[in-house]
């Protein structure tokens, strides 16, 4: 019994699943706010070319 305790103790397979799963959320986390920060950007921009053609024509 005891040596399977030790086993278990030793053992480094759970954490290093753990470690991937957290990295994993973490970079889904860093590629959503770039996203989001991409598509608020993109809005914008188009928002003011709309703006300088109405302007440019006359609307």
């Amino acid at each position: 019994m005891l040596k399977h305790i030790r086993e278990f103790l030793y053992r480094d397979d759970g954490p290093t699943a753990v470690e991937y799963a957290v990295l994993l959320a973490l970079i889904v986390i860093a590629c959503m706010g770039a996203v989001l920060s991409m598509a608020n950007a993109t809005a914008d921009s188009f928002d003011d070319s709309a703006a300088q053609l109405a302007g440019a024509f006359g609307s």
